[in-house]
């Protein structure tokens, strides 16, 4: 390890994309671009990011963040949570930590939101802290060197591995560099999917994997469980030009986002009518279509059906097309639905 680490530096200085987050590595910068690059493509990310920043250019702007602005601000990206638990972390930044983000990953390892990976990121791009961020793209790097058979979906794996690197990671600018490095190095070279594009891969005379014609059998992973499948009737309830929305509970998934009304399993818009109890004067009862949505353990099977009502039901909020598009968040779950309303 101590051998390739100062070829993925090099090898990384050369080819680094200009990304916004790299063109200014505050703590808070690198802090709010690492949150939304979990779990979402870089390309996605960018106009969200430059979006937030423009809003919410400081920790005390966040912490001070209006609850809808900033799910707003976050809708489309998912994982929702993410932007609560930003908020919750800033206002501790702020409160308790003199509006600067912790130095060490210990101490960043305490706000809500932050696990190793992130941690690890900012105390190493943002302070030159000697501290690896192991995500998926590091352990599949390091089993091919390695040609490791240890399960990288296994916590000791993970774990291991952070160990193993944290003894040989470098501190000041070139602790930043590696972490990068290595990030490139999984999104570009040392792919997921499809064959590792070794010739292009500054290490691949010390990975064991390519010496010994073995990169596909690396990493060695378990399957997940199988995503559970969830049937949902969706509603557009209209009256008039006005469409009406509610806001889901604060806990649980999607907490505090806007949403269409919506009903368990699959049922008829006369069945729909009578589950919500809705107005008598119903005028049009029409089907919409169907839309599926995936998270990361289960699958909403939706159809929908808009219905024209006469008066407007004072357990919702009712708002025309236009203002709903721009003011209030409704999850990417729904996306197919508010695209009709377009």
């Amino acid at each position: 390890m101590n051998e390739i680490i100062p070829l993925i530096i090099r090898w990384y200085e050369t080819v680094r994309k200009p990304l916004p987050w790299r063109e200014s590595p505050t703590p808070y910068h690198v802090w709010i671009s690492e949150i939304m690059l979990q779990q979402t493509r870089i390309e996605a990310v960018i106009p969200y990011y430059r979006r937030f920043l423009a809003e919410l250019p400081t920790v005390y702007d966040l912490a001070a963040a209006d609850d809808d602005r900033l799910m707003k601000l976050w809708e489309g990206l998912g994982y929702y949570s993410r932007a609560r638990n930003l908020k919750k972390a800033a206002q501790v930044i702020v409160n308790e930590c003199g509006g600067e983000l912790p130095r060490t990953a210990d101490e960043l390892r305490n706000l809500p939101g932050i696990g190793d990976y992130t941690a690890g990121a900012v105390a190493s791009i943002a302070y030159g802290q000697p501290e690896p961020a192991v995500d998926g793209n590091v352990l599949r790097i390091v089993s091919r060197i390695t040609a490791s058979d240890e399960d990288i979906a296994l916590e000791k794996t993970k774990k291991a591995v952070r160990e193993r690197l944290r003894e040989v990671y470098p501190s000041g600018r070139e602790a930043g560099l590696l972490t990068e490095g290595l990030m490139e190095l999984g999104e570009t070279v040392c792919l997921p999917n499809g064959a590792p594009k070794c010739a292009d891969c500054p290490v691949h005379g010390h990975c064991q994997a390519y010496l010994q014609g073995r990169t596909d059998d690396f990493p060695v992973k378990s399957a997940k469980k199988s995503r559970r499948i969830a049937e949902r009737t969706v509603l557009l309830l209209r009256c008039g030009d006005r469409y009406g929305i509610r806001k889901r509970d604060t806990s649980g998934m999607l907490a505090g986002m806007w949403e269409f009304p919506n009903v368990s399993g699959h049922i008829t818009g006369k069945e729909a009518v009578e589950n919500f109890g809705l107005s008598p004067e119903i005028r049009e009862i029409r089907p919409v279509g169907t839309a599926k949505h995936i998270f990361s353990h289960v699958e909403w099977h939706m159809i929908g059906y808009e219905i024209s009502v006469a008066s407007e039901d004072p357990s919702l909020t009712w708002a025309d097309a236009e203002t709903i598009l721009e003011t209030y968040a409704i999850p990417t779950a729904f996306r197919y639905f508010t695209g009709l309303l377009r």
